[in-house]
């Protein structure tokens, strides 16, 4: 009497269902198999190896790009004319299609070493293929509307290069576990000396990569400059509104040396503080004037302007979400901030010594002070009482007429020149995104033109990261302007400076050590795949088993169990089938063998022999 029951029942090893099961949902051990993964699963493989590479640079991208979150808002304001935290959406949706398909790659790795079958699921294929084209989808979005952007990364890798390499330097040494293991396991050589070549090919690629990381941060620590000084973008637009009279008196209370501001002209000729083109992101013109929300912020005299409020925007949108930071009594100071003027601006600059650098916006064609807005911002700069030395002019208009007029300004260009054009317009100070100009150029600019050299010839906007403010203070760079100066103020050293010596210690010590590592593994994986690894006749079975093809797998489906009782079989038909087992795998069944060929009546069947009976269902082992 023979009972039938599921294979399942002798399945012991969990985590490899677990594994199999996630991946090809293939929870059943006669639904696993260690043939060779077909050529369309190959296919699907590289695809998940490349969705993998791509979120990971897009991953890093938008980590590195934090610095400029509230610029890529700002652009989309400007596109669609809807203040909205765009980053949002694309944060979360960057997070869960990169841990989703990073939990992939785990799980083809573990079935790479586990020598098991590549066979993703359809719902995988389907989940990475959205990744996908999501990824693509949004590289072309920010390539067409944001494309400055990308040179954060060759920036930041100023910084996160020498840890990103050993970083990636010891994933490639832990794979090697993997690699050894398969080329251990081939019977081929041709792909024994593929696979160890091309291993060793990106291995010695990284031992060499240090030679070409460049970091103004790889110096000698009495060859750095002073620390940088930081300009008040907008004042502190993280903890007030900005281009408000609190957003300066914040950003003085966090010891910037300057203010930096973005000017408008209004229609009765006075200059005015005001970032956007129309008054609906950052005043309540849709409250006070309905009918003009959409006109330019110049069309308004400062009357109108005096009547709108410039504060409860920022409490409502939390554009940086600081709100929750602030007390009762600063979030009452900015309900109550009205639109400021250049005057204010200048008396308060004035007042505490600070200098101040502002972006004056030509007003349109129809505008009353469109031929006098140079003449109007001057007069009003005159009229202030600020000493000329502290104000930063930077329109190219009328520079001339403007040095005549007012020879102490400090003419600042916002324009990557050329040092003869600096020389001959006699601008002393440079005002460029931090993209603009590369280590080399600003050594070049502090040493070769005729801009003073007092250490705040060049500034660089808009640097609100530690890691990036300290790649530019390495660099050399004399002032930046950020929208975080009490994130900045608390930088008192680079995040890190590492002496040539050091990094070179650093480099040569790592590649040695994995190197080693590297070569131990590899013969560890030959020692241990040497030889018969066991002799258990179940594992032999399972062994022999997997190696079918699919379609035998098939059939197998379910085991006969012995419940106790024996089965009429003769021990010819038994003998007959272990004699055509190989070698291998009729060693451990000599003892078996021989009582089948000696006893008489034949022994009852024991477990181990039925299960060997089975193997000779394929014509590959019993013919």
């Amino acid at each position: 009497m023979v009972k039938h029951q599921p294979l399942q029942v002798y399945e012991r090893q969990l985590c490899l269902s677990c594994i199999t099961g996630i991946y090809g949902c293939r929870w059943k051990r006669y639904q696993r198999s260690q043939d060779d993964t077909t050529k369309w699963e190959l296919l699907w493989s590289f695809v998940l190896l490349f969705t993998f590479c791509l979120l990971l640079i897009w991953f890093y991208f938008w980590f590195e790009a934090h610095n400029d979150y509230s610029e890529f808002n700002w652009f989309l304001y400007n596109r669609s004319g809807e203040w909205s935290d765009g980053t949002v959406p694309i944060l979360a949706t960057t997070a869960a299609c990169f841990t989703y398909i990073a939990f992939l790659m785990v799980l083809a790795l573990c079935h790479i070493a586990l020598g098991q079958q590549l066979n993703l699921h359809w719902l995988h294929k389907i989940g990475v293929f959205a990744a996908l084209l999501t990824t693509i989808a949004g590289v072309i979005s920010v390539n067409q509307t944001w494309r400055q952007e990308w040179d954060v990364i060759p920036i930041s890798l100023q910084a996160t290069g020498p840890f990103l390499h050993i970083g990636t330097l010891a994933g490639v040494t832990v794979l090697s576990w993997i690699v050894a293991g398969q080329v251990a396991r081939a019977e081929k050589t041709m792909f024994q000396v593929v696979v160890v070549l091309l291993y060793f090919s990106v291995l010695l690629g990284l031992y060499v990569v240090p030679m070409y990381i460049t970091s103004p941060c790889i110096m000698d620590p009495n060859f750095l400059k002073p620390r940088p000084d930081v300009f008040g973008h907008h004042g502190a637009p993280m903890l007030a509104p900005e281009n408000t009279l609190w957003s300066f008196q914040r950003a003085l209370q966090m010891n910037v040396t300057g203010l930096e501001a973005d000017l408008a002209i209004s229609a009765d000729g006075m200059p005015f503080l005001m970032r956007d083109v129309t008054l609906r992101r950052t005043t309540n013109v849709a409250k006070v004037f309905p009918d003009r929300q959409m006109d330019d912020a110049s069309y308004f005299n400062w009357t109108d302007l005096q009547q709108l409020n410039s504060g409860l925007w920022f409490l409502k949108d939390d554009p940086f979400w600081t709100v929750h930071t602030l007390s009762q009594r600063e979030k009452d100071l900015i309900a109550n901030q009205s639109v400021c003027s250049l005057e204010q601006l200048l008396k308060l600059a004035s007042f505490h010594n600070t200098s101040v650098v502002f972006r004056l916006r030509r007003p349109p064609p129809e505008h009353p002070c469109y031929h006098t807005w140079i003449n109007d911002t001057l007069q009003t700069v005159q009229q202030s009482g600020v000493p000329q030395s502290l104000v930063m002019w930077t329109p190219d208009q009328h520079r001339a007429q403007v040095r005549e007029l007012a020879p102490a300004l400090i003419q600042t260009s916002m324009e990557k020149l050329s040092p003869q054009s600096l020389q001959i317009h006699g601008i002393s100070r440079l005002l460029l995104r931090y993209n603009q100009v590369s280590t080399e150029e600003i050594r070049y600019i502090n040493t070769r033109t005729n801009i003073s050299e007092t250490q705040t010839d060049l500034t660089l906007y808009t640097v609100n990261e530690p890691w990036l403010y300290s790649v530019l203070w390495c660099s050399g760079v004399s002032s930046v302007s950020s929208e975080a100066p009490h994130v900045l103020r608390k930088v008192l050293y680079p995040v890190w400076l590492m002496r040539p010596n050091e990094f070179r210690l650093m480099w040569v010590s790592a590649d040695l050590i994995s190197f080693a590592v590297v070569v131990g593994i590899f013969i560890f994986q030959k020692y241990r795949t040497s030889g018969l690894r066991s002799y258990n006749p179940e594992q032999i079975m399972l062994n022999a088993a997997v190696r079918r093809s699919s379609r035998d797998i098939n059939v197998m489906k379910e085991k006969l169990i012995l419940s106790g009782k024996t089965v009429a079989v003769t021990s010819v038909d038994v003998f007959h089938c272990f004699t055509h087992i190989p070698v291998g795998f009729a060693f451990p069944l000599r003892p078996f063998i021989h009582e089948l060929h000696s006893s008489s009546p034949p022994p009852p069947l024991t477990l181990e022999m039925l299960m060997f009976m089975n193997i000779c269902e394929s014509p590959k082992l019993c013919p």
